[in-house]
């Protein structure tokens, strides 16, 4: 009779214990092919265990083609292939732990309010979708996106930021990552690019070779004085609300930058980010809107406008470059799935959008108040920009430490912060320390909190102003 150790004290099941003792039995050639197993009901009353322990134990073996069942008659081992079986040995190398660190304040500039999604009404519109009626959508989309959702997109764009555009110009993608590729394949391996300094720091990790002038930036946006130095032919830019600096393109810098495009062979890929949130003054028209020559591509997101989870992103390609498009990207497929659009269009379609952009806009306007009204009453040395839009500002701390160090002894005081030196493409000097201070996903009532408790782990003492 087989004997077998089984541990009834441990969590382990006892049929899963007899099945890798059989298994390993037959892999080291303990017992030989051929040898029938003891029958189930004698096997049970041998290791004092029920009868239908064993028999699961014998399925397992069965049906990984260890042994073979004969009818009236037993289990038999089966011959096996040595090959399948690798021992394995201990890891001798630590696994780095990949889970997320949770922050009790994470100032991070991508953070939305979450608690204020309308959830009730996005899942009213998946629930509505996810029907027998939608089967269609289970089959692969238009490569640019569901037509419906850029027809959408058009109509919000025409409203909103003053850009006409056909729902054929637009391309939908799963985020700017994935789009800027084809933009950058679209325009030729040959273009030389302009980047922002500091800027996006997704673009230097798509790794292209042709990315060689960082060009900088002042209080008017990018110097497109320095642009016209380089044999840059395109340039990447974020004139509405310039990450991460704030800045916004002046009315002379944006006439100048579309003069700079409009000779042969030269274009302007338009990021305008965080344009939905603007707190002082006039809506900031798209340079889209003003290209009259067709060379401006227009690239923007949902990430704030709804969720970063969502993934979806598009492109607004000039006329001139959508039959260039076809003939390049033809083969590719759709990369945001066509339920996920068709729930953002119907959306869109009937004004939960607009209305959740609305709503949004006060929200982020009180935090966005009630941080520069802390830092301007109790940290006076502490110097901030970019506080017209968007979800974060710039501060500038009067400390002698690195942004590094200071970055260090924050995450040790469970904050988490982000030195602007993590967007730079060339280093910049700086007198003082500067950090991104995103709001966005910090509650209202939690804002004073975090940035006491952020100014006191610096040793930034409080000294309210007087007035």
């Amino acid at each position: 009779m087989l004997i077998f150790k089984l541990d009834k004290s441990t969590a382990k099941p006892l049929y899963e214990q007899l099945y890798i003792g059989i298994k390993e039995a037959i892999i080291h050639g303990q017992i030989e092919v051929g040898t029938k197993l003891p029958s189930k009901k004698k096997f049970a009353e041998f290791l004092n265990i029920s009868q239908t322990t064993i028999e699961i134990a014998y399925a397992q073996l069965m049906e990984e083609g260890y042994v073979r069942s004969k009818p009236r008659i037993g289990y038999f081992v089966e011959e096996i292939d040595e090959l399948p079986y690798i021992e394995k040995k201990p890891l001798t190398m630590p696994i780095e732990n990949a889970e997320k660190k949770n922050y009790q304040f994470d100032f991070h500039p991508g953070k939305i309010d979450a608690d204020s999604f309308p959830f009730s009404i996005w899942r009213k519109y998946a629930k509505n979708l996810y029907d027998l009626r939608s089967k269609e959508l289970l089959q692969n989309g238009d490569p640019q996106g569901e037509y419906a959702l850029r027809a959408e997109i058009s109509n919000y764009l025409y409203q909103s930021r003053g850009i006409i555009c056909k729902p054929e110009q637009i391309v939908i993608g799963s985020g700017t990552e994935q789009l800027l590729p084809m933009i950058l394949k679209l325009l030729g391996d040959d273009s030389k690019f302009a980047l922002e300094n500091p800027g996006y720091s997704a673009i230097p990790r798509i790794q292209l070779e042709n990315i060689a002038f960082p060009i900088p930036v002042d209080e008017d946006g990018l110097m497109v004085d320095e642009l016209e130095k380089t044999n840059a032919n395109v340039v990447y830019i974020t004139p509405s609300h310039q990450f991460p600096t704030g800045a916004v393109l002046s009315a002379t810098r944006r006439t100048q930058l579309l003069n700079w495009a409009a000779k042969e062979n030269r274009y302007i890929i338009e990021d305008d980010y965080d344009s939905e949130f603007r707190y002082k003054g006039k809506p900031i028209p798209a340079l889209q809107g003003m290209d009259q020559n067709n060379k401006v591509i227009y690239l923007s997101t949902f990430t704030k406008s709804l969720m970063p989870s969502l993934r979806v992103a598009y492109f607004v390609l000039p006329a001139t470059l959508v039959q260039k498009y076809k003939q390049t990207f033809s083969f590719y497929s759709a990369t945001v799935p066509r339920f996920d659009q068709h729930i953002l269009a119907d959306f869109m379609r009937d004004g939960y959008f607009s209305k959740h952009l609305n709503r949004m806009r006060k929200i982020y306007r009180k935090k966005h108040e009630k941080v520069t009204e802390i830092f301007n009453t109790y940290y006076p040395l502490v110097s901030f920009t970019g506080d017209i839009a968007g979800m974060h500002i710039l501060i500038s701390v009067p400390l002698s430490k690195s942004e590094s160090e200071l970055k260090e002894i924050a995450e040790k005081n469970n904050i988490a912060i982000y030195p602007v030196s993590d967007y730079l493409l060339s280093p910049i000097e700086s007198k003082n320390p500067t950090f991104l201070f995103g709001f966005g996903g910090i509650p209202l009532e939690q804002i004073e909190k975090g940035i006491h408790q952020l100014m006191q782990c610096w040793g930034i003492s409080k000294s309210k102003r007087r007035f």
